[in-house]
């Protein structure tokens, strides 16, 4: 029998057929191996194919799960040359705090509030000064993040409304957030002002829980007095109806806070809404427009970095900004 017969009559044996590829090619083999990898992409389980191991984001969250990967570490180093045991903690519980928000943001159906552009105002400073002490006014859905991106540092957030916060903490345990109370209202803001640019004596010594003045927070949790606060976040109370509280006495109180810092250090401050009348206004009586204001075009955000503490400050006697 000659090659060709022998051959033809193995092809039968096996059951192949003459022509045609070899369906147990390595090619072939390798082919349908990540066929099997990747999965059925019409279903998941039940539909004959293995589920997808990657999660797809849901709209508005790839941006937000891309802010935190660009953070790729904690900017701060051991205090010596050896790894010490609580820093060694700390550094694992910084990333165990971003890897959680990390998951939450990428698969999530929730938009934080903030856009790509205003977090990005308050990113730039939080890149140079983490960890850091930083408060902030309101707690949202963007809270996660900001706790996240200052790994290492104390982070608190103060919120005026009971139920909305019950919801947060319950979403989010890991939040360090308080219930603050604000005694004022948004439709006094004119007169407010217009009585303290009279007679500045009330809030004068700009302290940070004096009762004589009208725009002090004299009874906010005792944490947010414990601290000198380097960086402040104002994106609360509610500023948009005649009866909510507007954001006069926040906007004061970070100011105050700045003031009253017995260190050296200077105070960035984050105003959201800043395009609002109320904000506007009480961002140049308090927060000063010497200091210049670092924010995209129409992101509705402002910052002014580095109000400096009292012994640094030559304000003029009818306020608290030297124009």
């Amino acid at each position: 029998m000659g090659k060709r017969e022998l051959k033809k009559n193995n092809n039968k044996i096996r059951g192949k057929k003459k022509s045609g590829k070899d369906r147990r090619s390595p090619a072939r083999w390798r082919a349908r191996s990540r066929e099997a990898v990747r999965g059925d992409r019409g279903g998941g389980a039940g539909r004959g194919g293995a589920r997808r191991l990657r999660p797809r984001l849901r709209s508005g969250a790839g941006d937000r799960a891309a802010l935190l990967c660009s953070i790729v570490a904690p900017r701060w180093r051991s205090p010596s040359d050896g790894v010490s045991a609580s820093y060694a903690a700390a550094s694992a519980a910084a990333a165990a705090e971003l890897s959680a928000a990390l998951v939450h943001y990428a698969t999530s159906s929730v938009v934080p509030q903030q856009s790509r552009a205003e977090i990005g105002v308050s990113l730039a400073v939080l890149r140079r000064r983490a960890p850091c002490n930083l408060l902030v006014f309101g707690v949202g859905h963007d809270s996660l993040l900001w706790s996240a991106l200052n790994p290492g540092g104390a982070t608190l957030f103060l919120e005026e409304d009971p139920k909305w916060l019950r919801s947060a903490l319950a979403a989010a345990p890991s939040l360090r957030a308080r219930l603050a109370r604000y005694p004022t209202r948004l439709d006094d803001a004119d007169a407010l002002l217009a009585s303290l640019r009279s007679d500045p004596s009330p809030c004068a010594d700009l302290d940070p829980r004096g009762r004589r003045c009208p725009l002090a927070l004299p009874d906010l949790p005792a944490e947010a007095y414990a601290r000198e606060w380097d960086a402040i976040m104002i994106d609360a109370p509610r500023g948009y109806f005649a009866a909510a509280p507007g954001r006069m006495g926040a906007i004061y109180t970070a100011a105050a806070m700045a003031w009253a810092r017995s260190g050296e250090g200077d105070t960035d401050v984050f105003l959201h809404d800043v395009d609002r009348r109320v904000e506007r206004a009480y961002a140049l009586e308090f927060l000063c427009e010497k200091y210049p204001s670092a924010a995209p075009e129409g992101s509705g955000t402002s910052a002014f970095p580095g109000l400096p503490p009292s012994q640094r400050h030559h304000r003029r006697s009818a306020g608290f900004c030297a124009h």
